[in-house]
C-alpha cells in the first residue's frame, strides 16, 4: 500500500480519528505505517516538482473544515508545509472520494512504493519465519517484534488462480472486457466489446499485469460460469467481481456471503455518480467498492491499479 491510497481509504471509511502519530511516523491503525515526510504521489500543479508529504496530507484532511487563511496559519504554527490554495479543490474531492483520480497523480511512484512495502513486508514475514524455525529447534533466537499475519481463508489450490466476474450485462466488469481493464487499465462498455468480438462469448480469458516493474507476472484465469466449476476449481478461487446480488452465489459452495468474502477477496465496480442506492447492499459485505468515471479514460488506470494492488495482497497471505 501506498500512503497517498491509504490516507484516502482512511478518508473516505471516515477513520481519520485512527491515524495517529507517534514520533515520526504516521500509524494507520494497525494496518499500515508510513514516515511523516515520507513524499506521496499528489504533486502541486502549481509548485514545480513538489510532491505533497503524507504529514502535509493528512493535516490538509484534517483540517478542511478551515478556511484557506487559517488553515495556512494552522499549518505554518505546527510547521508544516501547506497545501496551495489551487491545488486545494481538487485535492480535497479526491481524497473524499468526489472523484476517482487526478492528473495530478504520479502513477509510477504509486507502483514504486506499494512493490517497496511488499518487499519490506516479505523481508519482515522472511525473518519472522527464520525466528520461529530457531524457536521450534530449540535454538534460543530474540523473536523481537513478529511480523503479523492476518491470513484470510485457507491456502489456493494447486493451478492458475480464478477470478470469477458475473455474466450479466448490467454489471460493469465482464468476460468480455475484462482483459482490457486489468491488463491495459482501460474500461470498454460490454456492448462495445461484444461488437468488436462480433458476439463470441469466451468460456476463459486469461489476464496478467503487464504494467508492473515485476519480472515475474502471475496469471490468472477469468470466468463467468460458476455452476462449471469443480470442487478443484473452487480451491483456485481468489477473487469475484460482484453484481450486488445475492442470487449471484446461489451456486456456490458457501453457506452466505460472510464466509464467501472471508475466504475470496470481493470487488464492486461502479461509476463514481452512481446513486448510493445501487450499492446498498454491497456496503455491507466484505467487498472493495472501486468507482471509475464514465467518461474519463485515462482515470481507469488507477482502478485497475488498486485491484493488483489487493490482489497481490491476497495472493502474498494465502501462499505463506
Amino acid at each position: 500500500m501506498d500512503p497517498l491510497t491509504a490516507l484516502r481509504e482512511y478518508t473516505i471509511r471516515n477513520h481519520l480519528d485512527k491515524i495517529s502519530r507517534v514520533g515520526d511516523n504516521f500509524h494507520f491503525g494497525n494496518e499500515y505505517t508510513f514516515p511523516a515526510t515520507i513524499e506521496t504521489a499528489y504533486r502541486s500543479k502549481h509548485v514545480k516538482s513538489t510532491h505533497y508529504t503524507l504529514e502535509t496530507l493528512h493535516h490538509f484532511i484534517t483540517n478542511q473544515h478551515l478556511k484557506h487563511s487559517e488553515y495556512v496559519q494552522n499549518a505554518s504554527a505546527n510547521r508544516i508545509p501547506p497545501v496551495t490554495l489551487p491545488d486545494r479543490k481538487a485535492l480535497q474531492d479526491y481524497l473524499t472520494g468526489k472523484i476517482s483520480s487526478s492528473d495530478s497523480i504520479d502513477f509510477t511512484m504509486i507502483e514504486r512504493q506499494r512493490q517497496d512495502a511488499l518487499q519490506r513486508k516479505d523481508n519482515l514475514v522472511a525473518k519472522s519465519r527464520i525466528e520461529r524455525g530457531g524457536e521450534e529447534l530449540g535454538l534460543g533466537l530474540d523473536g523481537g517484534q513478529k511480523a503479523k499475519l492476518h491470513l484470510k481463508g485457507s491456502k489456493i489450490g494447486e493451478g492458475v488462480p480464478i477470478i470469477l466476474v458475473p455474466s450479466a450485462f448490467s454489471t460493469l466488469i465482464t468476460i468480455y472486457n475484462v482483459k482490457e481493464f486489468l491488463e491495459d487499465g482501460v474500461f470498454i462498455p460490454t456492448d462495445v466489446k461484444v461488437n468488436q468480438m462480433k458476439g463470441v462469448k469466451p468460456d476463459c480469458v486469461t489476464v496478467q499485469k503487464k504494467f508492473s516493474r515485476d519480472r515475474v507476472v502471475t496469471a490468472y484465469e477469468v470466468r463467468d460460469k460458476p455452476s462449471t466449476l469443480k470442487s478443484e476449481d473452487w480451491d483456485r478461487l481468489v477473487a469475484v467481481f460482484v453484481l450486488g446480488k445475492e442470487w449471484q452465489f446461489k451456486d456456490w459452495p458457501y453457506k452466505d456471503h460472510v464466509e464467501i468474502f472471508n475466504k475470496v477477496l470481493g470487488f464492486y465496480l461502479r461509476f463514481e455518480d452512481d446513486s448510493v442506492e445501487s450499492a446498498k447492499h454491497v456496503k455491507q459485505w466484505n467487498v472493495k467498492i472501486i468507482s471509475i468515471s464514465k467518461n474519463k479514460r485515462h482515470q481507469d488506470r488507477a482502478a485497475a491499479l488498486e485491484v493488483w494492488d489487493r490482489l497481490e495482497e491476497f495472493m502474498r497471505s494465502r501462499s505463506r
